[in-house]
């Protein structure tokens, strides 16, 4: 028997990070081979994004994608967010030239508090929600405060990015096949603040640190290059990761619809209540997770030494800061 149709709602659809994903969720490589799925895209009720982004539905149609069942195209996030099963949020206030972290932050608040609440009242109550619009945890976070009905477990934030340009850099490093690294961790938040740590990383199936023996090359070459490689993408192209975001995206939502292969983790910015490894509670904070079933697991006992802790600390300092604005802010 064919399976029933998931509805996937993406916001800020019509941009380019869009338009690369939805080749992913429509061919299959995001849910699933034998998923049908119907596509609520949503962007700004202005009159040359509609344009564009129903410009974005004829492309749709003409790609006949057998397990796209359905595309509505809209600028009411009511209407975007209705039954919607996972809901995919590319849209925020982009940081302008001179603009403060807490003007930003300001910016996105209002947004975010808005689609939380309308998540709230009008998404399925199991929805799955991926924020990717910068700053993506702490906004993660407003839409989950502004959401009550729904589980916390139930909002990440995006990581899986910097998780996977790390293992490119271990890969390259190495000389070997992408398909030979796992086990890269990014911790805390998506900026420049993360901390990418490779010390559990392996190459098929040896340590990485083992193979590289250069701990100048970790800490002075491949932390900062995997930490700044969004604005070294942005300088190269003039625009910021699509393509790459995109793919990182669908291994996101496809690992945790679907689940993690056995013995591997993966980096997802989630909920950090209760974890073993002393970030405080309460924060959208990026671990080393595994998933199963449609629920993701942090993994618990890995060693962290002192220079571990130490960037650990600085990425969580930073998110604590942010969710205090952010929380004023939304109090005012």
């Amino acid at each position: 028997m064919s399976k029933a149709p998931i509805t996937i709602c993406v916001t800020g659809a019509a941009g380019q990070i869009g338009y690369a994903l939805l080749p992913h969720l429509c061919s299959g490589k995001t849910f699933g081979p034998d998923q049908p799925i119907k596509l609520h895209l949503l962007d700004l009720p202005i009159d040359g994004v509609q344009t564009a982004l129903n410009g974005v539905k004829l492309e749709l149609e003409d790609a006949t994608y057998p397990l796209l069942k359905g595309c509505v195209c809209t600028g009411d996030e009511k209407v975007a967010f209705a039954g919607a099963d996972a809901v995919i949020m590319l849209g925020a206030f982009p940081r302008k030239d001179g603009m403060e972290r807490k003007d930003l932050l300001e910016k996105n608040c209002g947004i975010f508090k808005v689609q939380g609440d309308l998540l709230n009242s009008v998404a399925s109550k199991n929805v799955k929600v991926l924020v990717v619009g910068n700053p993506a945890n702490t906004n993660c976070l407003i839409a989950s405060e502004c959401a009550p009905n729904i589980p916390k477990k139930n909002f990440s934030a995006l990581t899986r990015l910097d998780h996977n340009r790390c293992i490119a850099q271990v890969a390259i490093k190495c000389g070997v096949p992408i398909e030979q690294v796992s086990g890269s961790i990014i911790w805390g938040n998506h900026s420049s603040t993360q901390y990418p740590d490779i010390n559990h990383c392996k190459v098929n199936g040896t340590a990485a640190k083992d193979l590289i023996k250069d701990d100048a090359w970790v800490n002075d070459v491949m932390i900062p290059c995997v930490q700044k490689r969004g604005a070294a993408i942005i300088a190269a192209r003039k625009l910021s990761s699509a393509l790459s975001a995109a793919q990182a995206i669908s291994d996101h939502m496809n690992n945790w619809f679907l689940g993690t292969p056995a013995g591997t983790f993966v980096s997802m910015a989630v909920d950090s209540t209760g974890n073993k490894y002393g970030v405080a509670d309460g924060l959208m904070y990026s671990f080393p997770v595994t998933c199963k079933g449609g629920e993701w697991t942090i993994v618990d006992g890995l060693s962290i030494d002192d220079y571990s802790k130490g960037k650990m600390k600085a990425t969580e300092t930073e998110l604590s800061e942010e969710k205090t604005m952010a929380m004023e802010i939304l109090k005012a």
